[in-house]
């Protein structure tokens, strides 16, 4: 419930402001999910990574529905098709590509949102596990730091996915979210790091 957490209200406050229509469903209420996805075209998926599995539920009720021209299930980040990630990405992979399976199997209208990092998740502690800010003395760089990755932000996000919403060029296809300018190896992203601080860091 969102009464219990004051940033999600404050989220929903400033909807209703601008005069958007909020409709409940509870994903483990069929029934209500049914209704207030009866009231809309599209659906799109931000359930967390508890839920991925559960989104089975969403893809009964649109099949129930039978009126959404377009679902996104909650993806948002690799292509669960084209990565051989390990534990413990594998295992999200895996139910990310399961539900991928099920959305075509039922001939659900789709898209699949690859937008690769999240710009705000991994960049504030430079990717540090359990770190809050970026290291200031020393970094850890897993393997050779030379692999590239992609990083977004995460408003970008949102914007290229609203955008696919009505794009029929995005009909039942992976839209990959790629920007040439975003693209670093960890390397890279501690030599600018250093560089805006003013110093090496012990690696």
């Amino acid at each position: 419930q969102t009464l219990s957490d004051p940033a999600k209200a404050t989220i929903i406050a400033k909807f209703k402001n601008l005069g958007v229509t909020l409709l409940q469903g509870d994903l483990y209420d069929h029934e209500s999910l049914v209704k207030a996805i009866k009231q809309v075209d599209v659906v799109i998926s931000t359930v967390g990574s508890s839920q991925l599995a559960d989104q089975d539920k969403i893809i009964a009720a649109i099949k129930e529905a039978g009126n959404i021209k377009r679902f996104f299930p909650s993806e948002f980040g690799n292509d669960v098709d084209r990565t051989n990630a390990v534990e413990p990405a594998r295992s999200v992979f895996g139910v990310k590509a399961k539900i991928r399976r099920a959305v075509e199997a039922e001939g659900i209208p789709h898209t699949y949102v690859s937008s690769n990092g999240f710009a705000g998740y991994f960049l504030p502690s430079l990717g540090q596990p359990g770190a809050t800010a970026p290291p200031r003395d020393k970094v850890v760089i897993l393997s050779d730091g030379i692999a590239k990755a992609i990083f977004n932000k995460e408003e970008d996000i949102a914007t290229y996915t609203i955008k696919a919403v009505d794009d029929p060029r995005t009909l039942n296809k992976i839209l990959y979210i790629r920007p040439p300018n975003n693209i670093y190896s960890f390397n890279e992203l501690v030599a600018l790091w250093e560089k805006k601080i003013g110093k090496t860091l012990d690696k």
